[in-house]
């Protein structure tokens, strides 16, 4: 997935400090620009792949301490922490291991060969840095670095397998 250089540099100074304190950090984006722009920080338990309330602003806290001082914003921001949830974004190699047999959304910068950039369907896996899904039109291959956007579809199955944790 595409970063800014600016949510490159949030996701090195906030990495350390998530993995500290036991989590994972899922990513980094800043949105919006209006009052200041806001940082949206997705962490989870690696053992539980959920983020609690309380646990959101633990890291709250200890993020912001850390982005005051190294001001990678240069100005007023505001900072949102939350879960990845059930229907998550993924963005990790190891989001797309962990989730293969689900059903996903993905979309590309660039169309394919048959003009497609939207794809929806089962992920097959993730090999040498591309991602297969099966979808209705047949299987695709998709480079990594091709996505601008991949999101698991909530369905029956991934609340089920996302409960049992």
């Amino acid at each position: 997935m595409r970063s800014t250089p600016q949510e490159n540099r949030i996701t090195q100074i906030a990495a350390p400090v998530i993995k500290d304190m036991g989590f994972d950090l899922v990513c980094v984006k800043i949105v919006g620009e209006e009052r200041g722009p806001t940082v949206r920080i997705m962490a989870e338990d690696p053992k539980t792949r959920t983020l609690g309330v309380d646990d959101c602003a633990r890291i709250s806290r200890a993020v912001s301490a850390v982005l005051d001082v190294e001001d990678p914003i240069g100005g007023a921001y505001n900072l949102e922490v939350s879960s990845p949830g059930i229907d998550r974004l993924l963005v990790r190699e190891k989001d797309f291991e962990d989730y293969t047999g689900f059903v996903a959304k993905l979309e590309t910068a660039a169309p394919n060969e048959s003009g497609q950039k939207r794809f929806k369907g089962v992920l097959k896996g993730l090999k040498d840095g591309h991602i297969t899904i099966d979808t209705e039109q047949g299987e695709f291959t998709i480079p990594l670095g091709a996505l601008v956007k991949a999101k698991l579809v909530l369905t029956d199955e991934l609340i089920k397998t996302t409960a049992q944790r």
